[in-house]
């Protein structure tokens, strides 16, 4: 029997339907992919001139900027969706508004090797120096007052809307708050005025203490199938120090955070043959005061199947694999 499941946070509802795990072809996974270097891809080493300008490195040689020897670069991109010059010049056309794009649109070159993914062995580091990349550049992007948000995520495979094959990840400051981050918000802020609790805590500490979704914790982070999930195999990374902004992370937080991703997405790619997927880091908002009952956090979702036209006209999603039944086929891998 088919399941309808609630998000407690945003109020979504979920299909639970495993019937439609018995189509042919649900599952859209590439068994052979292309891992060859194409030419001159711009986020590699001795390409640096096919970029702009980097705003960030490490380079632990101290070679000089814009040319070999770095292990990460932050740079424009090249084709953005906002510009950071102007005014966001507010108005309206009839009942309806619109402003400038106005913003901030930045690549992380994870890595100077062209084959080097988040799906290796080894990807601990890589994952960590990413993260401490993105923590740099938010603390940098939010001294300009015109950026309301900034937005963490990685499109990793051309049905994740990749469109270049080099391990990167990309940071965009919004001069509005996304709708999805204020649904968060409102659901959060409601259950504490109720109950005087944080719900993403309530949700760790029953998560943990049930352990029915729980796939994996260190010392720092507890990661876990979302009681109501959109897609199959999402996954849900969370701190377990309540805490609403990521930036705000320790170092060292960071790096365990970067050991249970390379531990939990290299499960995924073993069971799922390296998917395509979307990793999204979700924070509080620039200067709204949500620190009591938000809480920064990750979704990671691998494209198994595409969005169609009940998704797009109800708002509800069809799931055709459990919560349950994703977390114990990751854990027997």
């Amino acid at each position: 029997m088919p399941e309808l499941r609630k998000d407690p946070i945003t109020g979504t509802w979920v299909i639970i339907s495993e019937e439609r795990k018995k189509r042919p072809k649900y599952y859209q996974i590439v068994v052979d992919k292309d891992l060859s270097i194409p030419e001159n891809c711009p986020f590699c080493v001795g390409n640096e001139a096919m970029t702009p300008p980097e705003t960030f490195a490490l380079r632990p040689d101290h070679s000089p900027p814009n040319g070999p020897g770095w292990e990460l670069r932050v740079v424009p991109n090249k084709y953005p969706a906002l510009r950071v010059e102007g005014s966001l010049r507010k108005s309206g056309e009839g009942f309806y508004d619109k402003m400038n794009g106005i913003g901030a649109h930045e690549v992380i070159i994870e890595t100077p090797r062209h084959q080097h993914t988040w799906f290796d062995p080894d990807s601990g580091t890589l994952i960590c120096r990413t993260l401490l990349a993105a923590k740099a550049r938010i603390l940098d992007l939010k001294k300009d007052t015109r950026f309301k948000y900034i937005m963490v995520f990685k499109n990793f495979g051309p049905t994740a809307g990749a469109t270049l094959s080099h391990s990167h990840t990309q940071l965009i400051a919004l001069p509005v708050v996304p709708l999805r981050v204020q649904e968060e918000i409102e659901g959060a802020r409601a259950h504490y005025e109720l109950k005087e609790r944080c719900i993403f805590c309530d949700i760790i500490q029953y998560e943990g203490e049930a352990d029915r979704r729980l796939l994996n914790e260190n010392e720092h982070f507890t990661v876990l199938a979302p009681y109501a999930p959109r897609f199959s195999f999402e996954l849900a990374v969370y701190p377990k120090r309540h805490n609403p902004t990521f930036e705000s992370t320790p170092d060292a937080e960071l790096d365990s955070l970067g050991s249970i991703l390379s531990e939990t997405i290299s499960k995924m790619a073993r069971l799922l043959n390296r998917p395509d997927y979307n990793f999204i880091i979700h924070n509080a908002p620039c200067y709204n005061n949500v620190g009591d009952f938000y809480h920064w956090h990750i979704e990671f979702m691998p494209v198994l199947a595409r969005v169609a036209g009940f998704e797009w006209g109800t708002g509800f999603y069809i799931n055709p694999i459990s919560p349950e039944e994703s977390v114990q086929s990751l854990k027997a891998v």
